[in-house]
């Protein structure tokens, strides 16, 4: 007998918990654009897991009207790992924070993209610690003054796309903490697809590293600082949609189109599916503009997949195919 699946509402997704984030921050953002994005996904509640570490982020599965876990500081990917394994059928998210995820957790962060399992990691990047009160982190910018650094940050920051890549990561997308339209469009994406997602939010804190991207997500600048591609669509971005990027040489450069007989055609269009990570970590090292949306999206075996093949290889080939086999 077939069973049909239930239509829901973001408010299906919240629980009765009190949110207790600080006032303005993007962590509600965040919160709001996954309610809306479940959703759209069809999956039945019982079969969606959150898990987290430990920070601000790592509040959020009280907030979910579904299963989750509060773990352990850094290793919510390996928790996530043993969920996803011995449950296939689920669908599993890491909510985690720049800290949480690079710092304590950085061994566990590569090797769970490394892996290539069908993980959701959605990576809260404030570049700060919040929840501890404002010590550097892992991706605080060079010079930053914070209560661990009171002159200034002396370590260079990690760029989480460029991790991501260099662990042989599959997709890698990037999105403003107040974005939420877009938000609900790339965690829907990044459900889809089979294998690692890394979703990168650029998440204002208010309280200890206020503006740290308003350079680029302010309502009043982002047209002009902020490029969002979109696999197969001409990298084109401003308030009047006339720039663009090129290749000049081996580097990627931004023109205005019209100006030095730069055209629409001269424009790179974005190929999110291309194997090769060289323009995609040209894309995520860049500055200005600032490229948003799904950065690469390459579908490659999972590791459940390579498991499961050997599994049924093993099977193929042994005389024991059941408990009696094995003892008589």
């Amino acid at each position: 007998m077939a069973t049909t699946l239930v239509k829901y509402t973001f408010k299906d997704f919240q629980s009765d918990q009190e949110v207790r984030w600080c006032p303005g921050c993007d962590d509600y953002v965040i919160l709001r654009s996954i309610q809306k994005a479940l959703p759209l996904m069809n999956v039945p509640k019982e079969k969606i897991v959150f898990v987290s570490g430990i920070g601000c982020s790592s509040r959020f599965p009280y907030y979910m009207a579904n299963y989750g876990l509060h773990t352990i500081h850094g290793r919510a990917p390996a928790i996530a790992t043993g969920i996803k394994l011995a449950n296939p059928d689920l669908s599993v998210f890491v909510m985690t924070g720049d800290g949480d995820a690079m710092a304590i957790g950085g061994n566990h962060f590569i090797h769970a993209i490394r892996r290539n399992m069908d993980l959701n990691i959605v990576l809260f990047n404030n570049e700060i610690y919040g929840l501890t009160k404002g010590q550097f982190s892992p991706t605080t910018p060079l010079g930053l003054k914070t209560k661990t650094s009171p002159y200034g940050n002396t370590q260079p920051p990690f760029t989480p796309g460029e991790l991501t890549l260099g662990a042989n990561g599959k997709f890698f997308a990037r999105v403003a903490g107040n974005d939420s339209k877009n938000q609900v469009n790339i965690y829907v994406q990044a459900h889809a697809f089979k294998g690692t997602a890394v979703v990168e939010v650029l998440q204002n804190c208010v309280i200890f590293n206020d503006g740290a991207y308003k350079f680029w997500t302010d309502k009043e600048v982002r047209d002009e600082h902020q490029l969002f591609v979109e696999h197969g669509k001409p990298m084109i971005f401003g308030k009047n949609k006339d720039k663009g990027l090129i290749l000049d040489g081996l580097k990627l450069k931004a023109v205005k189109i019209g100006e030095n007989g730069i055209t629409e055609k001269d424009i790179l269009v974005h190929d999110a599916h291309n194997p090769d990570p060289t323009l995609h970590l040209m894309l995520i090292n860049l500055r200005n503009p600032l490229v948003t949306g799904i950065i690469r999206e390459v579908r490659e075996e999972t590791l459940e997949e390579r498991e499961q093949k050997i599994t049924d290889t093993v099977k193929k080939q042994s005389n024991i195919k059941s408990f009696d086999d094995l003892i008589s």
